[in-house]
């Protein structure tokens, strides 16, 4: 596992920086800083926006006695997708975005589940302090 995140760590910003170094070739580096900046102020936007929108349908599925399983875990791909959003870079801009839009977070949300599932099944699967 640290291994994985060794690498996350290591290989996403190298990537992240050759794509902008790329795009600022291309399009020049002003324009890059400000598409950068665009999408930043974009991606809070847009986050805050779908946070209040996921947190309301939880509040009124837990007043209905219901279990907001599923709205629980859009909620984290809206504040994963926030927080890359605000990253420089414009991998994380699209992972971000796509996390944000609720017809591509079904996709993700279905990974979550099939994730979460599989770790239930195997017996891995542990609530509590870290």
């Amino acid at each position: 596992m640290y291994k994985w995140l060794l690498a996350v760590f290591i290989i996403v910003p190298v990537i992240e920086f050759w794509g902008i170094f790329q795009m600022g070739s291309w399009i020049g580096g002003w324009n890059t800083f400000f598409i950068l900046i665009v999408m930043g102020l974009a991606g809070a936007y847009l986050a805050r926006a779908e946070g209040r929108r996921v947190w309301g349908e939880a509040q009124r599925q837990m007043q209905a006695g219901q279990i907001p399983g599923q709205t629980l875990l859009d909620g984290l791909c809206v504040l994963a997708g926030g927080i890359l959003l605000l990253m420089p870079g414009f991998l994380s801009d699209i992972v971000g975005v796509t996390l944000l839009l609720p017809a591509t977070r079904t996709f993700y949300r279905q990974m979550m589940l099939h994730w979460i599932e599989k770790r239930m099944r195997n017996g891995n699967f542990k609530i509590g302090r870290f």
